[in-house]
């Protein structure tokens, strides 16, 4: 199946290309890359007990999955500034300092401009904890442990990618990373990020 496929998943694309002003086939190339990235980050914080647990917290409360809901007219309504506050918020966490070189890299491997890169990011980051929270909802996650399982199994079958998503996480201020390493996972495998996010908008 075609990444983001779902209903859920074309009503992002399309409320994201229309707040950017992007194409639909460039806003989904981007969240073939940024979405992956997000949950490899949030992977990454959660080994520590600190970033584990305010994971655990935010998809328990705030970030129950209730944004899923109504998602076309959240991003289409007035509440779509709130909706990118929270997000800026959220990607101070997840990134931390390294955020613009994240944005940046994202820009070059995707072609978007960095101005839309920034504001996918925010948007899709409230909606990216709703599935974990929706996630843990229907897995029965009630400790970290079982928190990091669940991110695991979500990336599971991108192992063969973490490396370039590991890579994007640490480019540099430019948003350069290893150029061998970027191209032949994005021609190789590109179908393999989209299967995680198809698999991420249609669970039940």
């Amino acid at each position: 199946m075609n990444l983001l496929g779902s209903g859920l998943g074309k009503s992002l694309i399309e409320g994201l290309s229309s707040q950017t002003g992007q194409s639909k086939s460039k806003t989904t190339a981007l969240l073939n890359l940024a979405i992956p990235v997000m949950l490899q980050a949030m992977h990454r914080n959660s080994a520590t007990k600190e970033g584990a647990l305010g994971l655990l917290n935010a998809i328990t409360n705030k970030h129950d999955g209730s944004i899923l809901n109504n998602l076309n007219s959240i991003i289409s309504g007035s509440s779509i500034d709130a909706v990118e506050k929270d997000g800026g918020k959220i990607l101070g966490h997840v990134f931390g300092k390294r955020q613009k070189n994240i944005q940046n890299a994202l820009s070059k491997q995707s072609g978007v401009s960095n101005n839309s890169v920034a504001k996918v990011l925010k948007i899709a980051a409230p909606v990216v904890l709703g599935i974990l929270g929706k996630q843990k909802r229907n897995s029965s996650v009630n400790d970290t442990k079982d928190l990091s399982k669940m991110i695991c199994n979500l990336l599971k079958s991108q192992t063969k990618k973490q490396s370039f998503l590991e890579a994007i996480l640490d480019a540099d201020e430019n948003g350069s990373i290893i150029n061998e390493l970027a191209g032949s996972i994005l021609k190789k495998n590109n179908s393999g990020i989209g299967n995680l996010l198809s698999k991420l908008f249609n669970k039940k």
